[in-house]
């Protein structure tokens, strides 16, 4: 589906992993989207610490710093605590009863099956020694949607089996108790920048591979990102013609320049000849300085009052837990287990 489509009456659920600040990645392929959303229809954002520890046990501390360095970011972009309900996944423990109830829902082989897992199983170099958490971790995520009853959630494509995933559960819950207490949700993907490049070119931007710019960066890390993109190696002189496809400054400039007319001009004199990969360069921190300032000043004045943010998400997490706790109840009682 696409963001033409959804209505007033959907409830959206989304949220990061707490594995440090987010970048321009998680910019473009979701924040951004949210921001745009939060006025059109309720919408969830799920601050997924619990997530980040089945792979993350030996930094537990670390996910705990990172929950308030992605509410930061959120609040820095745009996103309004008053229009947009953000929670702290472990202080809702209706999540977890929800995912006990789904692992009765699913086999190991299903799991294991499920293409996303396994692509991470196999970056991770898990082979055999997978832990447990990780493995079940389609059912948590299956309890973060349901509990909401979420009709949406902005995914990227590689995601989408664990949607699927979801909404088999959902079909085989109802079908066990004879009731429609669970709602299926449906994907949203973006379109624009959904996975954008690393600065080397190598991978989608990502922070644990070092090729990223982050949404906290400061003038001079941001000038010093840029001037170390990829772009053509065969491009030896000003003179030489030079590749748009696999170029990463221009992969960038389609997503960021206010002026596709400009960035088509670029494109052609670049393609003839004539056009330094330093004056691209400086095309594009002018259009990324212009677009994080803002957002660094913000997260600036809320950084400055960390007491005030954690108030956020207390009121955010109570909200969020009354409604899960109303899911929580609509199952128990669906399963028997409503004894008083």
């Amino acid at each position: 589906m696409n963001l033409d489509n959804i209505s007033p009456q959907d409830i959206i659920l989304t949220g990061d992993r707490t594995n440090g600040p987010l970048h321009l990645g998680h910019y473009v392929g979701s924040l951004c989207n949210r921001v745009r959303l939060q006025s059109h229809c309720q919408q969830f954002l799920l601050l997924a610490d619990a997530q980040s520890l089945t792979d993350n046990m030996g930094n537990y501390l670390q996910v705990r710093d990172h929950v308030l360095q992605v509410a930061l970011d959120y609040l820095a972009v745009g996103i309004d605590p008053a229009q947009s309900t953000i929670f702290i996944q472990s202080l809702v423990p209706e999540l977890s009863e929800l995912a006990s109830y789904y692992l009765n829902l699913v086999s190991v082989a299903r799991l294991e099956r499920n293409p996303t897992v396994k692509d991470e199983i196999k970056q991770r170099g898990y082979q055999r020694d997978i832990p447990v958490g990780f493995l079940t971790y389609p059912a948590a995520q299956a309890a973060d949607i349901t509990a909401f009853k979420a009709t949406i959630v902005p995914v990227g494509a590689d995601q989408i089996p664990m949607i699927e995933q979801t909404n088999e559960i959902v079909r085989r819950f109802n079908s066990n108790v004879g009731q429609s207490i669970l709602v299926e949700a449906q994907a949203l993907v973006p379109t624009i920048g959904a996975r954008l490049p690393g600065l080397d070119g190598k991978a989608k931007m990502s922070k644990s591979l070092g090729n990223s710019i982050s949404l906290s960066a400061s003038a001079d890390e941001i000038r010093q990102a840029v001037h170390s993109m990829y772009t053509d190696p065969a491009h030896l002189r000003i003179s030489d013609p030079g590749q748009v496809a696999g170029n990463v400054v221009f992969s960038y400039l389609d997503v960021f320049h206010p002026d596709s007319q400009r960035v088509a001009e670029l494109k052609a004199q670049y393609q003839q000849g004539g056009l330094a990969d330093s004056v691209l360069k400086q095309e594009l921190e002018t259009c990324l300085q212009s677009l994080l300032a803002p957002i660094r000043t913000r997260r600036q004045h809320y950084a400055s009052d960390p007491a005030m943010v954690m108030e956020i998400l207390k009121t955010g997490t109570r909200r969020a837990r009354d409604v899960a706790a109303k899911t929580l109840s609509e199952v128990k009682a669906a399963l028997g287990l409503n004894y008083y």
